[in-house]
């Protein structure tokens, strides 16, 4: 069933009614704006390109609401905890600096057998490694404070637009990605908050470690002359160019291997789901699944659901295979590839033992900036997919909210009754948006004490009557 049509002029019902009703329309403003105005895709799109459009769009009408955390409706705590967290990213950043001069430091002293400075620098790495794992422990704690209070504070605005003017049932009687809201608020929602934080706190740490390092690569390294047929050609800041190119070859590896995951992701996390739905159905519903003897049955359900759920998790495993495959390469190849380039000098003389690892080292935590990508495709994936989940929820609530503020379509208004009269109708229309009438222009009044029978073949819109009067109807 597709979105309901009100035509209503006046609908009176009972003031405890009216009372709960007002209660859940001040609820439905919990994210404190109106619903984003609808995005209508452009008709000359090919149903292809509307797709890839419309799940661009998704993601934006997500960020339109998680954003409000940092806003004014938001918590206090927000702005605060996050630029914690980065000046602690900057800090640790500045102690990996400390442990790479250092690390050259001691390889050059045992290169030398300089038993003193060997001692002394193995004393100065205790409180530099006890201030870098405090620093992570502390960022880490940090971290989770900032994903906790975010999934609070955006689970508790949807939850409240859900339960609003009877949305929740609502959904069932219109069409619309919103299967399962269940998962989606309690599963998707936690995974679509948790990853950007992480995200965000990876991306600024790669950036400041790749910036920082890569200075200490240049200057280490220098320029590496080779002589080819005779000619002799000066590669400067070698050290610095294959990092980079290495970095490129990998992390294009994996965008092009993990092109299908986001889609595979998002397919496989909509199985879970009906899987789950199809379990608690079970398990709403046993008295009469076991009085009907429905029991073959509803095990058919299961395994058909069960079944799609193993069929999406191997296609899924396939892409993990795949992934696996770029980034335990890579894994393995970059600290070796560092040492190779600067066997060269070294065994010429122009480096020390020291310099070589502090290149090693800088190398790997270069790499490893660049990888991020490499390192993160199949997380960054699985957000896109529960993102997308959350936001089709999302729109599908702005629809309704959108059509309770509307002055475009008539609502059902809620009141008092005139004089002794329990209920009344007065000219009441429903249709189907389809221009189908349930109801047309029905008149009712139920006095005191009054028995009504409501009768009617299936589908002639009794249910719906009921509905309507209930406020259930969208």
């Amino acid at each position: 069933m597709s979105d309901a049509e009100l035509d209503q002029k006046s609908v009176d019902g009972s003031e405890q009614h009216s009372a709960e009703r007002s209660r859940q329309e001040k609820a439905s403003t919990d994210e404190g704006a109106l619903p984003p105005e609808v995005v209508e895709p452009d008709p000359e799109l090919t149903p292809e390109e509307a797709e890839r459009a419309r799940k661009r769009y998704l993601l934006t009408r997500f960020w339109i609401s998680a954003r409000g955390y940092w806003g004014r409706g938001g918590e206090w705590l927000a702005w605060p905890c996050s630029i914690g967290l980065l000046a602690l990213i900057v800090t640790n950043v500045g102690f990996q600096y400390g442990i790479n001069i250092w690390n050259r430091a001691i390889f050059d002293a045992i290169e030398q057998r300089n038993a003193h400075t060997v001692y002394f620098l193995s004393a100065v790495f205790l409180p530099l490694a006890l201030g870098s794992v405090a620093l992570v422990v502390t960022q880490v704690s940090l971290r989770m404070l900032i994903q906790r209070r975010w999934r609070s504070w955006l689970t508790t605005a949807l939850i409240g637009r859900w339960l609003a003017n009877g949305r929740y049932y609502q959904l069932n009687l219109i069409g619309g990605d919103h299967k399962n809201p269940e998962a989606r608020i309690s599963e998707d929602l936690r995974i679509a908050t948790e990853s950007p934080v992480d995200f965000i706190a990876g991306v600024v740490s790669a950036f400041l470690s790749a910036s920082t390092f890569i200075v200490v690569l240049w200057t280490i390294g220098g320029a590496l002359t080779l002589t080819i047929a005779g000619s002799t050609v000066t590669v400067p800041g070698f050290l610095v160019i294959t990092a980079v190119l290495y970095a490129a070859i990998t992390s294009s590896s994996m965008a092009v291997i993990g092109r299908h995951f986001v889609h595979v992701s998002e397919v496989k996390n909509q199985a879970e789901a009906e899987f789950r739905y199809t379990l608690t159905h079970v398990r709403e519903n046993g008295e009469s699944i076991a009085l009907l003897g429905g029991e073959e049955e509803e095990r058919n359900d299961l395994d058909k659901t069960f079944t799609n759920v193993l069929r999406q998790w191997a296609l899924l495993a396939r892409q993990h295979m795949r992934t696996t495959l770029v980034s335990q390469g890579s894994s393995l190849l970059a600290p070796v590839v560092p040492l190779l380039l600067c066997a060269p000098k070294y065994l010429e003389g122009s480096m020390t033992l020291g310099q070589v690892m502090q290149a090693a080292s800088a190398f790997a935590i270069v790499q490893s900036a660049f990888g991020w990508l490499v390192d993160n495709y199949p997380r960054l994936a699985d957000w896109h997919a529960c993102a997308r989940r959350v936001a089709s929820l999302m729109m599908s609530l702005d629809g309704l909210e959108r059509a309770e503020q509307s002055d475009a379509l008539g609502r059902i208004q809620h009141g008092e009754t005139e004089g002794d009269a329990m209920l009344s109708l007065n000219d009441l229309s429903v249709s189907l948006d389809d221009g189908t009438a349930v109801v047309k222009e029905t008149q009712v009044t139920v006095e005191p004490g009054e028995r009504v029978l409501v009768a009617g073949e299936s589908g002639s819109g009794k249910s719906t009557l009921v509905r309507a009067i209930a406020g259930l109807w969208p």
